[in-house]
């Protein structure tokens, strides 16, 4: 055997890197990821996460798919997205927060400051002189919340509140084959 047939036959095939990010939602798509149980096993063998749950990585750095959950809310969401975005060759919207808002769309209904004083002023119970926090350190609210596609580009679409854990292993699969993924009936999934 040649040394390159020798270095073919002993090279792998190289790993995606798989990083996750969530935004305003309740984290149950990263659960139900998570749900994948053991076939994660087998997941890793062929993609290597960067920021996800399953790391304690804080930082992103490039990938080849981003998988975001979560809808824009804040300040803090929309710079997150776009970093998240510069980062990844792939963008995957998983979960309706992420494709249409959610149930954190539900205030968009709303006046952002009259729900505010409503919460803060005006509610039963409050003590006297209650305000509306104003510290440095919270993300400015948006007026509206957003989908994510309406602030950065979305390659990928995995509907579902939450997509399963079923879904995702369809949707992985796909993507790490080259396939465009496509979910069946069986596999949307609204909780």
């Amino acid at each position: 055997m040649s040394a390159l047939a020798s270095v073919e036959a002993t090279h792998q095939p190289r790993k995606l890197k798989v990083a996750t990010v969530s935004l305003g939602g309740c984290f149950g798509c990263h659960t139900s990821f998570l749900d994948i149980d053991e076939r994660l096993l087998e997941l890793v063998e062929h993609i290597e996460f960067d920021r996800s749950p399953l790391t304690d990585i804080k930082e992103v750095g490039a990938c080849d798919i981003g998988l975001i959950e979560g809808a824009v809310c804040n300040a803090e969401n929309v710079e997150v997205l776009r970093a998240f975005r510069a980062h990844c060759k792939t963008l995957v919207a998983m979960g309706a927060c992420a494709i249409n808002g959610g149930l954190p769309a539900e205030r968009n209904r709303f006046d952002i400051g009259v729900v505010l004083s409503e919460v803060y002023h005006n509610r039963p119970g409050l003590s006297e002189g209650s305000v509306i926090p104003n510290d440095p350190e919270l993300p400015l609210l948006l007026r509206q919340v957003h989908p994510i596609h309406a602030v950065v580009h979305v390659d990928y679409f995995l509907p579902g509140c939450p997509p399963s854990a079923d879904a995702f292993w369809s949707f992985l699969n796909d993507l790490m084959a080259g396939r465009t993924p496509h979910l069946g009936h069986a596999l949307m999934h609204y909780d």
